[in-house]
């Protein structure tokens, strides 16, 4: 790979993608996707959202808003689903392991529509591949 960020929906799509094969080529331990902080997408310096792709999980946090946002997206991706959810008595929020098995494709696409449609993030958000 030699590109690692993108900021429109088919750039980051085509970034997610490769990514994915890449991180699953070379069996790799992790691909991490950040949203750039300088994307204003966060309010009040809150961390921007991330996903990892581990194997054949993705793990991501949520707020309870966003956890709900993440099952309803799952309703279109019957290929998925939520395998665990972790919820630290000193941590606001829930860390998700949902089992995508599915191609590197679909797993972009799912990427992309957490990061908007959970996250709530506008179409202009850049995301950045951060290991792969």
């Amino acid at each position: 790979m030699t590109r690692f960020d993108a900021a429109t929906e088919a750039e980051r799509l085509q970034l997610f993608a490769d990514a994915a094969a890449a991180h699953r080529s070379r069996s790799s331990d992790v691909m991490t996707v950040d949203v750039d902080p300088e994307s204003d997408v966060t309010d009040g310096g809150e961390v921007p959202p991330w996903i990892q792709l581990a194997g054949t999980e993705l793990v991501l946090d949520c707020t309870d808003d966003e956890l709900e946002r993440l099952k309803d997206l799952l309703g279109e991706f019957p290929e998925f689903r939520i395998d665990d959810l972790v919820s630290p008595e000193d941590a606001e929020g829930t860390n998700v392991v949902v089992t995508a098995r599915s191609d590197a494709n679909r797993v972009a696409g799912f990427i992309e529509r957490a990061f908007r449609e959970v996250y709530d993030l506008d179409e202009t958000y850049r995301a950045w591949v951060t290991a792969i």
